[in-house]
């Protein structure tokens, strides 16, 4: 059984197509994904079995060896993650950069929202 990498799979339209080493491309259609596989991505590689169909190979088997990766998922949008920013830039210099240029660190209820804040932005921009 030969290993490809898919090229593009649309879930919309329930087929894509994976590349075959040394020959064309193999049509995939959503029927012969295994149990519980819902869709490809691109990139992922899968195993298969093909055979020579109208239009060219098709897929008959496939058996999936990477986990997808998973598209991005943003919990918040632009404009959300925008007042976030500038809720912790405003605790930053209204609060802790006035303590720290004193020599001391802000008090630990300062310290959790703004920790809280940047691990929410840090989060929505690394996704």
């Amino acid at each position: 059984m030969p290993i490809g990498k898919v090229k593009w799979y649309d879930v919309d339209k329930g087929f894509g197509f994976v590349s075959n080493p040394g020959d064309e491309d193999v049509y995939v259609g959503k029927q012969v994904l295994p149990e519980g596989v819902e869709e490809l991505v691109a990139g992922q590689r899968i195993e298969f079995d093909f055979a020579a169909g109208r239009r060219g190979p098709q897929a008959l088997r496939v058996k999936v060896l990477d986990t997808p990766r998973r598209r991005p998922v943003h919990r918040h949008k632009p404009e959300e993650l925008n007042s976030m920013v500038s809720d912790m830039m405003t605790l930053l210099e209204g609060q802790v950069q006035p303590a720290l240029a004193a020599g001391r660190y802000p008090d630990r209820r300062t310290g959790r929202q703004i920790a809280e804040i940047l691990r929410a932005v840090a989060k929505e921009l690394d996704s």
